[in-house]
């Protein structure tokens, strides 16, 4: 398989993680979000620790992200170095 090849599929590939990342910590924040609503409202029952879930799915998700723009910012510079 040729770089472009595989520089295309790790493109593709760190879209859907990055996009599928994104839902989960937002679907955290969501569920944090209600939780508040419900204290603010009646019945709390564990905010604290929804709240400190969304945080670290959310921080995964930077740095996973990060990581993975990285990636592929190396295959691209070493695909331009091949093409000079």
């Amino acid at each position: 398989m040729d770089k472009n090849t595989r520089l295309e599929i790790l493109e593709k590939m760190s879209g859907l993680i990055t996009a599928g990342l994104g839902l989960v910590a937002a679907l955290a924040w969501n569920e944090a979000i209600k939780e508040l609503f419900t204290v603010v409202f009646g019945q709390a029952s564990g905010l604290i620790a929804m709240f400190v879930y969304a945080v670290v799915v959310t921080l995964v998700v930077v740095l996973a992200t990060i990581r993975i723009g990285k990636v592929v910012n190396k295959l691209k510079g070493e695909l331009d170095k091949d093409v000079e």
